[in-house]
């Protein structure tokens, strides 16, 4: 779906680069067609790297996706200019009046926080109870994952005994589920948190699915089986450098940390990191645009029925 996007957003040139479809909204405004509204929770710091990584997700297949950027209007950002955020971001108390064929709420490096000692957990979970009224199906990235697990279903997190980082290999639960279709027997994805959201505890809801995992990081996707709730621990987004970036970010501060598991060749942080998740990432985003979103989303947005429960 090509994206509709500003002229001047940051991500436009990079994702161009990379042959993604991309259109201006002069050339959106001329197709008259009902495009999907899909809302991006940018809650991580780099927020111009996050958004080039789920747009570059988001594009490539046939129809026009209008995306709005989100940011928590209770936070200030130390690293992302205020000119960009005033530029391309809007805050919830401004789009709450409208309802969105899809939601993407990301990850943030709070996690090591009670969720309510975050400065911005009122409104999140604010956002996350309007988005089983008006968001037809909601896709909760990491810590956002485990943020949406604790406040719909009152699953904890728990501390990590070190940093999971690395890239692992996944399993599928259920192969005919439509979020997995195209995919392998296994598949990569990478990790990189110090908390987790335990097995045991999701499936004590009885509500949720647990549809991916693996034998060394644990559940990756869990949700709802109508797919109007979908969580992942893990980053199917991240670039090639991203844990590269972060490993490196730590070693810098001086932390006791192991170099990402899986990720470097021969484990060698010397060694350019080799991508092994791309393919199956890019096509589970299509797949849930397709499935979750685009098969089912009613033609008029204020008909999105309330999810129960």
């Amino acid at each position: 779906m090509p994206i509709k996007i500003p002229e001047d957003l940051p991500a436009r040139p990079i994702l161009e680069g990379e042959n993604i479809f991309v259109m201006t909204e002069g050339r959106a405004n001329r197709q008259d067609i009902r495009p999907l509204e899909i809302a991006i929770v940018n809650l991580m710091p780099t927020k111009i790297a996050t958004e080039t990584q789920l747009l570059r997700l988001l594009g490539n297949t046939p129809l026009q996706v209008n995306v709005t950027l989100l940011r928590a209007e209770g936070h200030q950002s130390k690293n992302t200019a205020a000119q960009h955020l005033e530029r391309f971001y809007k805050t919830f108390s401004q789009v709450r009046h409208r309802s969105f064929d899809g939601m993407i709420i990301t990850g943030a490096p709070v996690e090591q926080l009670p969720f309510e000692e975050v400065d911005y957990w009122d409104e999140l979970a604010d956002i996350m109870d309007y988005a089983k009224k008006n968001v037809h199906s909601t896709l909760y990235i990491c810590w956002g994952a485990q943020a949406g697990l604790y406040h719909l279903y009152g699953i904890p997190k728990q501390p990590l005994p070190r940093k999971l980082s690395g890239i692992f290999t996944h399993t599928i639960n259920e192969p005919t589920n439509r979020l997995f279709r195209g995919f392998d027997d296994v598949f990569h994805a990478p990790h990189s948190r110090h908390t987790e959201v335990r097995r045991e505890d999701i499936a004590a809801t009885g509500a949720l699915d647990i549809l991916a995992e693996s034998e060394e990081a644990g559940v990756l996707v869990a949700g709802t089986p109508d797919g109007r709730s979908l969580f992942i621990t893990g980053h199917l987004e991240y670039d090639r450098e991203t844990l590269d970036a972060e490993y490196r970010r730590d070693v810098a501060k001086g932390m006791d940390i192991a170099p990402p598991a899986h990720y470097y060749p021969e484990d060698d942080p010397s060694l350019p990191p080799l991508v092994s998740w791309r393919a199956h990432a890019h096509l589970f985003y299509s797949n849930w645009l397709n499935y979750c979103v685009y098969q089912d989303t009613p033609y008029l947005l204020g008909d999105i029925p309330a999810i129960r429960g």
